[in-house]
């Protein structure tokens, strides 16, 4: 099975955190399902950017980004080449090292970041 690594954030994992996870699940989901609260304004349908994390390894391993995908990582703060919705990104069968940015533009919610 494989894992998903997320590096230590200050707000939603301080302490990073490794699980193990299902091939066929979104890092988003991966995430909310380990008491990791990744914003998704959008409840997951690609509308937004809330979700947005960096794949510092295991990119690869992801199919490619649909072209809606790539409409809204246009938007998000601090892109970079590792840059995927995590809403959209379905962990194949290899380790994953996430990232989730300092910051997010958030349109929605009222909570400040």
């Amino acid at each position: 099975m494989p894992q998903i690594i997320f590096l230590p954030h200050e707000e939603y994992c301080p302490e990073g955190a490794v699980i193990e996870v299902e091939p066929g699940i979104s890092i988003c989901d991966a995430a909310l399902q380990n008491d990791i609260p990744i914003e998704h304004a959008c409840e997951k349908s690609c509308a937004c950017t809330t979700c947005h994390v960096y794949v510092r390894e295991g990119f690869d391993s992801l199919e490619e980004a649909s072209e809606l995908e790539e409409d809204y990582l246009d938007k998000a703060w601090g892109v970079d080449p590792d840059s995927r919705l995590s809403c959209q990104a379905i962990v194949a069968d290899e380790d994953l090292v996430i990232e989730i940015p300092k910051y997010t533009i958030n349109m929605v919610s009222e909570a400040p970041h």
